[in-house]
């Protein structure tokens, strides 16, 4: 008898599922990406100075939650849109980019900066870049775009110059007695392949690459910092890095402070006597004061090793880099 019930359950079921008045619920497991919000975090007035964060490593890698379901767009994305969003508001008179970052790839790093020199150009709105513990590199490179740029009295900055990130497994290999046998049209199409030792032709060809990203980074900052001869430029882009103090004798900020002080030199350079600072955010994230974290992957969370294998894995390819790597 109670087999027969399920049984009689079970046909139901089934007729219900595949009748033609079935509707099917379906649910996905991907959180959707909701437009931005905007907060306000201090200030008052009609008129804002926008915070935007820039933290981590600067690419166009889609950050991933748990078990690899977030679909929240990448910095790159993320940044434009912010930028989008600002340009149509009309009480938006300034923009600090909180800065606390090693660098990253070369064409992220170069997006981020002419979408800013974009935004300028299009709204001729003032720009302030704020350089937390990290702006090395790329996040240097991102921050030359700026009007005026202050540090942090502990921020490290500097490393001008770039990095090509390329491993060589052939020895290990060899000892465990694998051998590379691929196929190739050319003598160097397979160049930088892990699977392989460099050759010295191939080695010369990888700097002629690097050499010329190391003066486009040069030219930005030239444009950028009049203050600075390409003469003096090219004796403290050299790779290391500097101290806030260090960096403000070379002529590589404008001024040491916190983040106050940015607000406070944002709204000298729009002419404010008074100005509400927000920031834009996703709907669920609490926000309420100007060093809440725009990012959910900060500088300290970041394993620098992971995301160096992880490129070898994906891509195969050496990774050219505007980035601080020690």
């Amino acid at each position: 008898m109670k087999n027969k019930y399920f049984s009689h359950i079970s046909i139901f079921v089934f007729c219900l599922l595949f009748s033609s008045g079935c509707s099917f619920i379906s649910v996905s497991l991907v959180p959707s990406v909701e437009p931005l919000r905007e907060t306000t975090v201090s200030g008052s007035g009609k008129d804002k100075i926008l915070i935007i964060d820039i933290s981590g490593i600067i690419s166009e890698e889609r950050k991933r939650g748990l078990a690899g379901l977030s679909d929240e767009p990448d910095m790159v994305a993320r940044i434009k849109e912010e930028l989008e969003t600002a340009a149509k508001d009309k009480y938006l008179k300034a923009i600090i980019l909180r800065i606390n970052s090693p660098g990253g790839t070369v064409t992220a790093s170069d997006m981020i900066y002419h979408e800013i020199e974009q935004f300028k150009e299009n709204t001729h709105i003032k720009i302030i870049a704020c350089i937390m513990d990290l702006g090395a590199s790329g996040g240097y490179y991102v921050a030359v775009s700026a009007d005026k740029i202050i540090a942090h009295p502990t921020t490290v900055t500097g490393s001008i110059g770039v990095i090509m990130l390329n491993l060589s497994i052939e020895g290990l290999l060899q000892k465990i007695g694998v051998k590379d046998t691929s196929i190739k049209t050319g003598e160097h199409k397979d160049m930088g392949s892990p699977l392989k030792t460099m050759t010295e032709e191939e080695r010369k060809i990888f700097q002629g690459i690097l050499d010329n990203m190391y003066e486009r980074f040069l030219t930005v900052i030239a444009e950028n910092r009049k203050e600075l001869t390409l003469e003096k430029l090219k004796s403290v882009a050299d790779g290391r890095i500097y101290t806030a103090q260090q960096a403000l004798e070379c002529g590589l900020i404008d001024q040491i402070g916190y983040l106050d002080e940015a607000v406070l030199l944002a709204k000298e350079e729009s002419r404010l006597t008074e100005a509400r600072v927000v920031i834009y955010h996703r709907p669920g994230t609490y926000k309420n004061n100007i060093y809440s974290q725009l990012s959910n992957t900060g500088f300290g969370n970041i394993n620098l090793l992971n995301i160096d294998l992880k490129t070898f894995v994906n891509s195969g390819t050496p990774s050219f880099m505007y980035l601080w790597a020690p």
